[in-house]
């Protein structure tokens, strides 16, 4: 399933090379911590906690942060990543930007558009992101706009995601999306079926494509993505979207 999306539960910025003979020790630690925040989080957050506590600066935060991801508990992974993206900005390293959008995407899962939106901001203007990582910042910044109700500035976001990060399939389902909502359903159809070419086995994708069939009043496409949607995640909320559409469909009509 492609949403809730949490780019750092699966990677975490790697300690860059510097100088001197304690970086090798503290690369390593920094390393061996965020495996175990995958493996068993609730110990990182202990270990990552008495790093906190011995200096570990802004690794032992954002290994924190990694272990409340781990766990779900977005607000509190939300402010370990903001607090080692502010030590990194003091201590000028490059890595506070990824910081930074860790933190967004956190606050995004925590279901805050407003301070996510301020972490990404504070990522995207250190101009330290490059490549994916810069299109998956934008990618974001366009969610929390949509979750603040302002789908009409989250376009330009949207669009440069597309460019940076097109092997994504969010980023052509969540284009498709808001073209929707917006009106420019021939956008709509282009990009969900960029989409379905990358992850038609995603019930996120399925149950959009269905949606855009529906405004287009093409019933039988819609009604196929939808039972798509229905079987591919049985008991999730696209099912139940999914589901409650088809319950329609016999009733009003498009």
């Amino acid at each position: 399933m492609l949403l809730p999306l949490l780019l750092l539960a699966q990677t975490a910025p790697a300690p860059a090379p510097a100088a001197g003979p304690p970086a090798p020790a503290r690369g390593d630690r920094y390393a061996e911590c965020v495996d175990q925040a995958r493996r068993d989080p609730a110990a990182a957050e202990r270990g990552a906690t008495a790093w906190q506590k011995d200096g570990g600066g802004f690794l032992a935060s954002q290994c924190l942060g990694v272990a409340y991801t781990s766990q779900q508990r977005w607000d509190a992974a939300a402010a370990a990543f903001e607090t080692a993206a502010r030590a990194a900005d003091a201590a000028k390293d490059a890595r506070s930007g990824a910081f930074w959008a860790a933190a967004g995407n956190a606050w995004l899962a925590a279901g805050d558009p407003g301070k996510a939106q301020v972490a990404i901001d504070a990522a995207l203007i250190g101009g330290t992101l490059d490549g994916l990582d810069l299109g998956e910042a934008h990618l974001d910044r366009a969610r929390a706009l949509v979750a603040a109700g302002r789908p009409i500035e989250a376009r330009a976001d949207i669009d440069r995601a597309v460019v940076l990060a097109g092997d994504d399939p969010l980023t052509w389902l969540l284009s498709a999306t808001l073209a929707r909502r917006t009106g420019d359903l021939l956008r709509a159809r282009k990009d969900i079926g960029r989409a379905l070419a990358m992850a038609s086995d995603d019930a996120s994708v399925q149950l959009e494509a269905g949606n855009i069939a529906a405004v287009e009043n093409n019933e039988a496409a819609a009604r196929s993505a939808w039972e798509a949607a229905a079987r591919l995640a049985p008991g999730s909320a696209q099912a139940q979207s999914a589901n409650d559409a088809l319950a329609r469909l016999g009733g009003v009509g498009f």
